[in-house]
């Protein structure tokens, strides 16, 4: 008689949990879309913030670089500090944090003030991000993973490309004060959301904390990003830049041994002995996301330098852009669990690579619906490789790993979005100096498409060392065939 009830509660505790995951994703989403939102807004209201501070408007790149290298130091902590006092307690801090960053951000009255709130907002960021997935991953079960990585995916997807329209729109019609303002609404209501809704939870054997792979890691991906920041300023001099990367990369490998030799290392890097984690973050994945966050960079530049739009003009053109993002959304789940990742993967980041080279094939004489519907079949295929590899990079990690595997992710795709700007920056000005011209053409942009589709192209080879059988358990797709 009892078995009736229990089969019953057990029967509803399913779709519970999987309602449970959706709201705990959807409302770290919430918090990553006000993130990432800050990152591309800032970037179109940066003379009229040096006017109002009285310097020249390049010298307010010195906020955009206190605030990466900030994230940069504190971003490899995030794991040990979500497992020692919760990951629920961290991200509401972390949430605060940032918006009251962002105040601060809003009333500074000169750089000093400014490049502090920076600082600030950085370390939210920085603790933000990571510990967002690790709330994300500890919620949802293998069977609604897919699902939760779709609704934390869709803030990269849609703020890189509204943000700069959004800022330029604020600045004009508004004040830049306003760029930073946005965000309190949007915190308060993450605060909010995260306090009623998400779980509390803890490691009860937290590790003591790892000192020295604290130190040599934060101090290797802050030099390396450093670097790749740099890349796209050629005329801070390569050498010192070059020498900047270097030093990154041999201060990464000390913190790799470190980290191996330590008992209680920072972060666990056996998580890269699993394949599925190690082929979508570390080999192929950084790869293609150098790629993905490349074209958004390179399409307005393209719009306005190289066919002379207006800026309002070229912003429709990136929305066709962003729409293609938004529309893969509601068949990126049926589509893996019908073909799987590794197939979906292959031949979808073959579509996306010729996607990017096909926009170096356009000119301001191309018929404008043909460029719409390229940048809607870009914008598609640039979702569903994302969603992808975000879902499959946590398949098959385990329960014990997945703090540091969120960590680790977090920071490869840092480097990966530094170093696909980085690239396209230099590809242009060195096929600029190539040609002895003093403004770019048309040319440089087709020559750069070119380099990143050729990036996505070698990436999509690379997954072809997947089983077809990866990730099975989260997408539910059959094998036989």
């Amino acid at each position: 008689m009892s078995s009736i009830p229990d089969n019953e509660a057990l029967s509803q505790s399913v779709p519970m949990a999987a309602r449970q995951a959706r709201r705990v994703a959807l409302i770290v989403a919430v918090a990553f879309f006000m993130q990432l939102l800050d990152s591309t807004i800032i970037s179109t209201s940066l003379p009229q913030m040096g006017q109002s501070f009285g310097v020249p408007a390049v010298a307010m790149s010195i906020g955009i670089t206190a605030y990466m290298l900030t994230m940069a130091v504190f971003v490899p902590l995030s794991a040990w500090l979500a497992d020692r006092f919760g990951a629920r307690n961290i991200f509401l801090g972390a949430i605060a944090l940032f918006t009251l960053a962002s105040i601060g951000c809003g009333f500074s009255q000169s750089l000093t003030e400014f490049v502090a709130a920076r600082i600030v907002q950085g370390l939210g960021s920085a603790l933000m991000t990571p510990v967002g997935r690790i709330l994300v991953l500890r919620n949802a079960a293998k069977s609604e993973l897919l699902n939760a990585t779709a609704l934390i995916t869709w803030p990269a997807l849609f703020a890189p490309v509204v943000g700069p329209v959004l800022g330029g729109f604020i600045t004009t019609y508004l004040s830049w004060h306003w760029n930073f303002f946005i965000n309190v609404p949007l915190g308060l209501a993450g605060l909010l959301l995260v306090a009623r809704f998400v779980p509390g939870d803890r490691d009860s054997e937290a590790r003591p904390l790892d000192w020295p792979g604290f130190f040599v890691t934060s101090l290797g991906l802050a030099v390396m990003l450093y670097g790749l920041e740099r890349l796209a300023h050629p005329e801070n001099g390569m050498l010192p830049t070059a020498g900047l990367i270097a030093a990154g990369v041999a201060i990464g490998w000390m913190a790799v041994r470190q980290l191996l030799r330590t008992p209680h290392p920072l972060l666990d890097l056996s998580a890269f002995k699993v394949l599925t984690f190690a082929v979508s973050t570390l080999s192929a994945g950084t790869i293609f996301r150098v790629a993905i966050n490349a074209t958004p960079f390179l399409l307005p530049l393209l719009f306005q330098v190289g066919f002379g739009m207006r800026p309002v003009d070229a912003g429709l053109l990136i929305l066709a852009y962003f729409l293609g993002n938004l529309g893969m959304k509601a068949v990126t789940t049926p589509t893996l669990r019908r073909f799987g990742f590794r197939r979906v993967l292959i031949v979808n980041g073959l579509i996306a690579s010729l996607a990017i080279m096909a926009c170096g094939a356009i000119s301001p004489q191309t018929p404008l619906a043909l460029v719409v519907a390229l940048m809607l079949v870009a914008g598609l295929s640039r979702s569903m490789q994302f969603t992808a590899l975000n879902t499959l990079a946590f398949a098959d990690i385990g329960g014990a790993q997945r703090s540091s595997a969120a960590t680790l992710s977090s920071m490869l795709q840092q480097i990966s979005m530094l170093f696909g700007v980085a690239i396209a920056a230099a590809v242009l000005n060195l096929s600029q100096i190539a040609r002895g011209e003093e403004a770019l053409d048309l040319v440089d942009f087709r020559i750069a498409f070119i380099a990143i589709g050729l990036i996505g192209l070698v990436a999509s080879f690379r997954f072809m060392v997947l089983p077809p059988s990866a990730g099975a358990e989260v997408s539910g797709h059959s094998t036989d065939n």
